[in-house]
């Protein structure tokens, strides 16, 4: 146990440098100011204690205050329309201004003197913003889920803690999922125009039950799953896909968890409740429309670009897609000539999931609760920016943290099946004493990789254990001492995923699990295990791994089918067991090789799997 003194840890900022506790990872966390009934300036002083364990990593700090400090109103301003709920929290808390329709300007000018920032989507928290706070800054609030109007990077640069309210318009948006999926099989906005133009269509618009039909719900999360339950309500089969999903909380809730294939496959309507991630864009193409039941309809209450626009009006066209219901799109608004909007068998309303009284009220005091706990120095849930690490730290983790999100991307890839990913184990080898090992931060860019490729979570040290229990997801970690030199902080890390199947059986290792290992080399981070086979391919593109006959020329032969596609090869490596019998060639590649060039690299006869993993 350590005791010191407080105000030696204190900077000008009121924060708390853990450092000092003898931990080798510095982060800056606001401190809460505490207030007496007296309002005395008074000394401040503290016991902490530092826990870390080994395995099931935890971290805590104990503070036992002797005395307290003043309290001063922060000063809130409100820049677009929140709840009265919210703001009277805020008033109880603080000094709060609403201004509207601030120039950005008048933002910058105003902000200097504001401690939090309360923004809709309709402010524009860049760069500037955080510059002319110099500092003052310590929280900004988003009322709702995105945040791409706030520069995160900016926000940790400059030490402001970024928070957004996810769960309160969860309803409402699961409300009007199931209203678009209702007034779709019954033509009612369409019935609805063509009587108010003086017609009367009773059989043009004949619609279709509900009852015994097939629903896929892609993404079952808090409000997929809330859709599930009201479409079971409603006599309709349901399955689902989401790589996280807790099989048992599925099953809990009559729902089958299937693969992404099997789901559009069987489908008779989809409801799409995914997030706008790299790997979910345009997801929904001319591919994917193929492969579902001629007649399907399709409802989005989720991302607009997770549909290619172009490839649904095709599909509209030749009758593979019967309906579809849409709340969001791509561009908002869309363009008024759009050929989608204007669509004879399309559904649109202007992004209303979230437009009811009660959630407009239910995300003001959700946001204003998270801003008011941020001031008072708690770390929130809700928090989706990283604290700040000290430079010295980052120089020379900096590899392994990069080393550590790409093995989890990685190892995710290689995941397949509804099953869902739910446990993951973390083994880092080191020379240096584990009790001087701090592995927050390796372990959250681990999470960051396995959970933001599929997600709309933002993972960072400050939410990355909450993230992955609100996933479903259990990381333990593991630390293995062997000879090497302490100079480097760590050996290798290897990433096992369990109870899951892989699209690439070679990943899998003796004990069962998706296996992979890596370590930095030279400053760069390499692949060097798969499954069994050892590897070594820089982890700086993208990659592919082939399980091949190894025999002569194998090399040469996926070597000619990408330099003919004209994707550039960084690295290349092949690893075996045993001579002349099963081996792994992995490639390290510039560019994302089209299907064609996949597809001519699984023609080769001797390669017997394959598999393209982007980073």
């Amino acid at each position: 146990m350590a005791s010191t003194s407080l105000p030696n840890l204190i900077n000008n900022n009121n924060s708390l440098h853990l450092s000092h506790f003898n931990c080798p990872l510095s982060i800056i966390f606001p401190i809460k100011q505490l207030s007496t009934s007296k309002k005395h300036a008074t000394s401040l002083a503290c016991n902490v204690t530092n826990v870390f364990k080994t395995h099931e990593t935890s971290f805590s700090n104990d503070v036992q205050v002797v005395s307290k400090v003043p309290f001063s109103k922060p000063t809130i301003l409100v820049s677009e329309k929140l709840g009265e709920g919210g703001l009277e929290l805020l008033r109880r808390y603080g000094n709060v201004e609403c201004l509207y329709d601030l120039t950005r300007e008048e933002l910058c000018k105003k902000i200097a003197s504001c401690d939090a920032l309360i923004v809709r989507s309709g402010t524009k928290v860049m760069r500037e913003v955080f510059e002319a706070a110099q500092g003052k800054l310590k929280v900004v609030g988003r009322a709702g889920v995105g945040i791409d109007n706030v520069d995160l990077h900016a926000a940790t640069e400059y030490g402001c803690l970024v928070v957004n309210a996810p769960t309160a318009n969860t309803i409402a948006a699961a409300e009007h999922g199931i209203a678009l999926l209702a007034g779709m099989a019954r033509n009612v906005a369409q019935a609805d125009a063509s009587i108010k133009s003086g017609k009367w269509q009773r059989n043009k618009y004949v619609g279709v039950s509900l009852v015994g039909k097939t629903l896929a719900v892609m993404g079952f999360g808090k409000v997929g799953s809330e859709v599930a339950r009201r479409a079971k309500g409603l006599g309709m089969q349901v399955i689902a896909h989401d790589p996280y999903a807790p099989a048992d909380r599925a099953h809990a809730a009559g729902v089958e968890l299937v693969s992404f294939d099997q789901a559009i496959a069987t489908a008779d309507f989809i409801s799409l409740h995914m997030p706008l991630t790299p790997a979910t864009k345009k997801v929904f193409n001319d591919e994917t429309f193929s492969k579902m039941k001629k007649g399907v309809r399709i409802i989005n209450v989720a991302r607009g670009g997770v549909i290619d626009e172009d490839a649904l009006v095709r599909a509209l066209d030749s009758g593979v897609v019967a309906q579809a219901a849409l709340d969001v799109f791509c561009e908002e608004p869309p363009a008024k000539d759009s050929k989608l909007v204007q669509h004879e068998n399309v559904t649109v309303t202007p992004h209303l999931g979230a437009s009811t009284k009660e959630a407009q009220e239910g995300v003001a005091v959700e946001i204003a609760e998270a801003v008011v706990g941020a001031l008072n120095g708690e770390l929130s849930a809700t928090a989706v920016n990283a604290p700040m690490v000290p430079p010295e730290v980052l120089s020379e983790l900096a590899p392994y943290v990069i080393l550590a999100e790409k093995l989890g991307r990685l190892a995710v890839q290689l995941v397949t099946g509804g099953s869902g990913v739910q446990s993951v184990k973390v083994v880092y080898k080191s020379a240096r004493n584990p009790d001087n090992f701090d592995t927050r931060l390796l372990r959250a860019m681990i999470t960051k990789g396995i959970i933001e490729p599929i997600s709309d979570s933002f993972v960072n040290l400050v939410n990355a254990d909450f993230t992955a229990k609100q996933k479903g997801l259990r990381i333990s970690e593991e630390r293995v001492t062997i000879d090497a030199s302490p100079d480097a902080p760590i050996d290798s890390i290897q990433v096992q995923i369990s109870n899951v199947q892989s699209n690439f059986p070679s990943a899998v290792s003796d004990n069962g699990n998706i296996s992979i290992e890596g370590r930095v080399k030279y400053g760069i981070p390499h692949l060097t295990v798969v499954g069994s086979f050892g590897v070594d391919v820089s982890l700086e593109g993208n990659v592919i791994l082939c399980r091949q006959v190894d025999q002569p020329g194998m090399i040469g032969h996926v070597g000619k089918v990408l330099g003919e596609h004209n994707v550039n090869v960084s690295f290349m490596s092949v690893g075996r067991e045993v001579k002349r019998t099963k081996a792994i060639m992995a490639i390290g590649v510039d560019e994302e090789p089209s299907p064609e060039t996949l597809k001519k690299i699984g023609e080769v006869p001797a390669i017997e799997e394959f598999v393209f993993l982007k980073l």
